[in-house]
């Protein structure tokens, strides 16, 4: 299976790069499955049901939100009518809409999506995500009524990332680490046959800091002091993230490769 993750949409920049680009690169890459974090998509901060809508009919299979779900109050409702949007498995207890989901491609291969939230340098302290991730993979084993599975882990730390990567080793074909905006170059496979990103970085600006436009947190920065909200950059946005093609017969990853494309970050892609 040819999976493509993209991280964090932020704002008009990153919706626009999403329409203008991801039809085309389904189609010369001849993606199977595409999963795209929209929790940044709408102003910076969550997600509409107009803009889910308008990410999922540019190619996105699945979207992933994060710690700020729900910051757009429709999603409370609109998550329980739209399958495709998955919020984290351990966001608040009652919260509506699913933390992970069964999906199938148009040859009926099925690939699990999961999501979860860490706890380190997190502004709330969210329920133990190894455990969280720990009961999905015991239901779901990798190579069984999976082919393939994925999950997002959106978190601050990079070590959380990586830890949760060699935790999933062997039982997940992709784990990808998204919220920090940045993409990192550690791209690889474990031992046990799972394809590990630590951060996929943002669809969006990155003449900006981690997609906002400067002036806002400079000033914060430099004075301690703020003047107003953060808002998105509105420059030409770079589409960040992750390909991978897995074996159908194991779920584990046979390939690997960093995403880069449009913008100003250096080009890459398979």
């Amino acid at each position: 299976m040819k999976i493509l993750f993209l991280g964090d949409v932020v704002g008009r920049a990153g919706r626009d790069a999403i329409t203008e680009r991801l039809p085309a690169l389904r189609e010369a890459w001849k993606l199977d499955f595409v999963v795209v974090n929209g929790e940044n998509a709408s102003n910076g901060a969550g997600l509409t049901a107009d803009h889910a809508k308008g990410l999922l009919a540019a190619g996105a299979d699945c979207i992933t939100l994060g710690d700020h779900a729900f910051d757009q109050r429709e999603m409370l409702t609109f998550i329980e009518s739209e399958p495709r949007i998955l919020r984290p498995l351990n966001y608040a207890k009652g919260a509506p809409g699913h933390g992970c989901r069964l999906f199938s491609d148009a040859r009926g291969r099925k690939i699990l999506v999961a999501q979860v939230l860490g706890q380190v340098f997190m502004k709330r302290a969210f329920d133990d995500p190894f455990s969280a991730v720990d009961e999905v993979l015991r239901r779901h084993p990798l190579g069984g009524q999976a082919q393939a599975i994925l999950l997002d882990v959106h978190c601050e730390a990079t070590s959380e990332k990586m830890g949760m990567g060699h935790f999933c080793d062997g039982r997940a074909s992709v784990v990808v680490g998204t919220h920090t905006h940045v993409p990192t170059g550690d791209a690889q496979i474990l031992p046990g046959g799972t394809a590990l990103l630590s951060d996929a970085g943002m669809c969006g600006d990155y003449n900006s800091v981690i997609g906002m436009d400067k002036a806002e947190p400079m000033r914060r920065f430099i004075t301690g002091m703020s003047k107003g909200r953060f808002q998105p950059a509105l420059g030409e946005a770079t589409l960040s993230g992750v390909y991978v093609e897995t074996d159908d017969r194991t779920g584990k990853a046979t390939r690997v490769c960093m995403v880069r494309q449009g913008g100003r970050l250096e080009q890459s892609g398979p």
